[in-house]
């Protein structure tokens, strides 16, 4: 059974813009993307998560090489 995770988003509204951060509960690893207004919540918290889950997984695979992935 797949492990799901946790994520904790944040939405700041900078100008015309609007910064997601989002916060994997298990890492603490944080990613933020920057977006229009117009995208909306449910479209920016994907972007956000898809992020998330590529940073991740390059930290993981960084992990199994021996590397040091920040």
């Amino acid at each position: 059974m797949p492990q799901t995770r946790e994520i904790i988003f944040e939405f700041q509204r900078v100008g015309g813009y609007v910064k997601v951060s989002a916060v994997d509960t298990q890492t603490s690893a944080e990613v933020s993307i920057v977006g229009p207004p117009s995208a909306g919540q449910v479209q920016l918290e994907r972007l956000a998560a898809r992020k998330l889950e590529y940073v991740l997984k390059r930290r993981a695979a960084g992990a199994q090489r021996g590397g040091l992935i920040a």
